[in-house]
C-alpha cells in the first residue's frame, strides 16, 4: 500500500508557494476556454465555417476534460502526483501548438479535445494534492484561496484573448497558452512537492477501475457532498451562458460595460471565498455550507420571480447576481472539502469522479439556456435556480438520513 507523503515540517516553509503553484494548475481549464472564446468570429472567418461551426471546438473541449478526469484520476493514484502531470501539461502543450497551426476545424477540433486531456489534471491533480497535503481542517481555507486564484482567470483571460486577437489573430492565442503551461510545469518540476508515493497494487485496468469509481460513489458523504458542489458550480455556469444576452440584449448594455459588470459580480464570489477562511476559524464547513446554499438558493427564486415578472432591472439583477454568485464563494471550498474527507488512498480518483460530473452538470446547465432561445432573463435564472435547488435538498436530505442513521443507531444499543 502506498504511504502518504505527508510531512507537515516539509511543507509548511514552502505552503503559499505550493498554493500558488496549485492555482496555477487549476486555471489551465478556465483559460484554456475564456481565453480563445473572443476570437470564435475571428476562427470561423479564418476556417471559412459558420461561428456556430467553431463552438464545437469548445464542445469537444468538454467532452475531453470529463473523459480525461476518470482516466487520470487512477494514473494519479497508481503513479503519484507528479509524474501523470508531467506527461498531462506535455500532452497540453502538444495540443495547444496543434489548435495553433489548425487549418481546418476538424483538426482544431481534435486538438482541442487532446488539450482537454493533458490539461484536466490541472482539475483534478491539486484537489488530491491538498488532500494529502494539508490537514483536514486547512483544506476548505486552502480550497478558498485557490477561489481567488482562479477568480482573476474569467476576468484576465478574456482581455488578454481580446488584445492578442485584435492585433495578432487568433493563432497566437494558443501559442501564449503552450508557453504558460511550460513555465507552469517548470514550477511544477522545481517547487511542487510529490504528496503521494506510487502504488504498485493499485490496478489500471478498466474494469478494476470502475469497480474503484463504483466504490467511491457508493460512500454516501462523498455522493452527496459531489452533487453539492456540481449542481451550484452548474448553477454558475448557467449564469455564465446566459449572463451576455441579458446584459447586452436584454438591459442594452456595452461589451466594454459588460466585462465591468462581470467583473463586479465576480468580485463577490473572491471576496466570500476569502471571507470562508476566516469563518471556519469559528464555524464548521457543514455550518457554513448549510447557511450558504439555503441563502443561495432564496436568492435564486427572488430572480426567478422578478425575471419572470419582468421587474427585474440592471441594478436589481447586478445587486442579485453578486449575492448569489458571493454565496457560492461560500458553498463550493466547503463542498470539495467535505466530499473528499472520507479518503486518503484513493483521493485521485475521487477527485477525478468529482471533477468529471461536476464538468458534466456544467456542460448540461450551459447547454440547457442556449436550447431554451431567450427573449428575457427567465431561462437563466431558471436553471441557476433549479440546479441550486438540486444542491440544497441533497444537503437536507443527505441530513436527515445522516440523523435517522444515528437514531437507530442509539436505539439499537
Amino acid at each position: 500500500m502506498a504511504e502518504l507523503v505527508n510531512s507537515t515540517e516539509k511543507v509548511l516553509p514552502k505552503r503559499n508557494l505550493i498554493i500558488f503553484i496549485l492555482g496555477l494548475l487549476a486555471t489551465i481549464g478556465p483559460f484554456s476556454i475564456d481565453m480563445y472564446l473572443p476570437g470564435f468570429p475571428a476562427i470561423a472567418r479564418s476556417l471559412g465555417v459558420t461561428v456556430d461551426a467553431v463552438s464545437y471546438s469548445l464542445s469537444s473541449y468538454f467532452v475531453g476534460i470529463c473523459v480525461g478526469q476518470l482516466i487520470v484520476g487512477p494514473m494519479l493514484d497508481r503513479f503519484g502526483r507528479k509524474s501523470p502531470l508531467y506527461v498531462g501539461l506535455g500532452i497540453y502543450i502538444l495540443a495547444s501548438i496543434g489548435c495553433a497551426v489548425s487549418n481546418t476545424l476538424e483538426a482544431l477540433v481534435i486538438f482541442r479535445f487532446f488539450q482537454a486531456l493533458g490539461g484536466c489534471l490541472g482539475i483534478v491533480a491539486p484537489r488530491a494534492m491538498i488532500r494529502d497535503l494539508f490537514s483536514q481542517k486547512d483544506i476548505p481555507k486552502i480550497f478558498s484561496l485557490l477561489i481567488l486564484i482562479l477568480g482573476v482567470s474569467p476576468i484576465l483571460a478574456p482581455t488578454v484573448g481580446s488584445f492578442v486577437i485584435a492585433n495578432y489573430g487568433w493563432h497566437p492565442v494558443f501559442y501564449i497558452l503552450a508557453i504558460i503551461t511550460t513555465l507552469i510545469l517548470l514550477a511544477v518540476f522545481f517547487f511542487l512537492p510529490e504528496s503521494y508515493e506510487p502504488d504498485k497494487s493499485y490496478s489500471l485496468k478498466p474494469i478494476p477501475i470502475l469497480k474503484k469509481l463504483w466504490e467511491v460513489l457508493h460512500i454516501r458523504s462523498y455522493l452527496a457532498y459531489t452533487i453539492i458542489g456540481a449542481s451550484t458550480s452548474a448553477a454558475l455556469f448557467g449564469y455564465i451562458a446566459g449572463a451576455p444576452f441579458v446584459y447586452m440584449n436584454l438591459f442594452g448594455q456595452s461589451e466594454k460595460t459588460f466585462g465591468y459588470i462581470f467583473a463586479i459580480i465576480a468580485a463577490g464570489l473572491i471576496t466570500c471565498s476569502q471571507i470562508n477562511s476566516f469563518l471556519l476559524n469559528k464555524y464548521t464547513s457543514r455550518q457554513i455550507l448549510k447557511v450558504a446554499i439555503t441563502a443561495q438558493l432564496i436568492v435564486g427564486i427572488i430572480l426567478l420571480i422578478l425575471a419572470s415578472t419582468n421587474l427585474l432591472g440592471l441594478i436589481s439583477s447586478i445587486v442579485l447576481m453578486s449575492m448569489f454568485l458571493s454565496c457560492q464563494g461560500f458553498v463550493f471550498p466547503n463542498a470539495i472539502a467535505l466530499s473528499l474527507k472520507p479518503f486518503e488512498r484513493d483521493a485521485g480518483s475521487a477527485s477525478a469522479l468529482g471533477g468529471a460530473i461536476q464538468m458534466a452538470m456544467a456542460a448540461l446547465a450551459s447547454a440547457l439556456v442556449g436550447l431554451f432561445k431567450p427573449t428575457n432573463a427567465v431561462p437563466m435564472t431558471l436553471i441557476m435556480t433549479s440546479f441550486v435547488a438540486i444542491g440544497t435538498v441533497t444537503y437536507y436530505l443527505f441530513t436527515l438520513v445522516n440523523l435517522k442513521t444515528k437514531v437507530t443507531s442509539a436505539g439499537c444499543i
